[in-house]
């Protein structure tokens, strides 16, 4: 992990809602966390959690997404309080996103020449003055110069996916967010993905990552901390060894626990899983989101858990306020 202290992303109370004829799905509600310079966080949980909803918020708020509270502060900003000229400046530039389906995210009628000429234009540069940062991004991600007069169409998924990396870091952000950019991938091509991001970190093509996943075991072989949600909300925030070794929160630990482990025979052991399913979001009311899934669950769950500060570590339970987490 890269030991540095400056904050780039401080997030504070953070809450992004979907607006419904049936009220708000709390998708996003009260999310705090920051990410230093050169760290990469990986930000984890089921579908339905509002990792992704986290992701995209931060970058363009798209109907029925609406900013209800909070703030993301980048380079002294609120960047939830941008206005739509404001965050075209900042977009890319400070804070980018290579998003979940990538693969669709370029213009089909346009080369790739021309995609970034006009992302390069937008923030007074130009596809010749960037040529050599180009053809550098474009040797990093193993695809030859020949793409650039080529159309989308054209690429292969996994090429298609490789270019959106390139593009997405062009403007060396301060903040890159990877929306589970591995899902679709086979084991192989997901550590080729990861290697090349980590190169683009140690040449601080980008500040920071976000790696946005439903996998921690794709998390445990990029990130320095973690980030795990549920239903909202943050469960727990702790160094990727810690939350492998010691997990604090019930979910985390339930959560691990499902996953398969290497030498076990699962024809004569059984795989665990969580029981229950996670709370509709729908007009949810106040308590621990996870209590009615939860072994430990008392009667102080129904009220919201506070974040409790262990070691360093953040987690929102109330057991570590009776001293009884063990």
């Amino acid at each position: 992990m890269i030991g540095v202290a400056e904050v780039v992303l401080d997030v504070r109370d953070l809450r992004i809602y979907y607006r419904t004829l049936y009220g708000y799905v709390k998708a996003v509600d009260g999310v705090s966390f920051d990410i230093k310079r050169g760290e990469i966080l990986g930000i984890a949980g089921e579908s339905g959690c509002g990792k992704s909803t986290l992701g995209n918020g931060l970058i363009l708020l798209k109907p029925p997404m609406k900013y209800m509270g909070g703030e993301a502060i980048l380079d002294g900003k609120n960047i939830m309080a941008l206005s739509p000229k404001e965050l075209r400046k900042v977009r890319y530039e400070k804070i980018s996103i290579i998003p979940q389906y990538a693969m669709d995210a370029m213009n089909p009628t346009k080369k790739i020449k021309q995609i970034i000429d006009d992302l390069l234009h937008e923030h007074g540069e130009s596809f010749e003055r960037k040529k050599d940062v180009i053809e550098e991004r474009l040797e990093i991600v193993n695809l030859g110069k020949k793409v650039l007069n080529m159309y989308p169409i054209e690429l292969s998924g996994g090429m298609k996916q490789r270019m959106v990396m390139v593009i997405s870091t062009l403007m060396n952000p301060d903040v890159l967010i990877a929306d589970e950019i591995t899902s679709a991938l086979d084991v192989s091509s997901q550590r080729s993905v990861i290697q090349m991001l980590y190169e683009m970190r140690e040449k601080e093509i980008m500040g920071s990552l976000a790696f946005i996943t439903h996998d921690l075991s794709v998390l445990y072989q990029i990130a320095d901390k973690v980030m795990v949600l549920y239903a909202g909300r943050v469960a727990e925030i702790s160094p990727m060894e810690d939350i492998i070794q010691e997990p604090l929160h019930p979910y985390t630990k339930m959560l691990l626990s499902s996953l398969p482990k290497i030498g076990v025979r699962y024809s004569q052991t059984k795989l665990k899983g969580i029981p229950g399913y996670p709370p509709s979001l729908l007009n949810i009311g106040p308590g621990c989101r996870f209590r009615d899934r939860c072994p430990y669950a008392f009667e102080k769950c129904e009220q919201d858990p506070p974040v409790f500060d262990v070691d360093g570590r953040k987690v929102s339970c109330w057991l570590f306020e009776r001293g009884d987490a063990n």
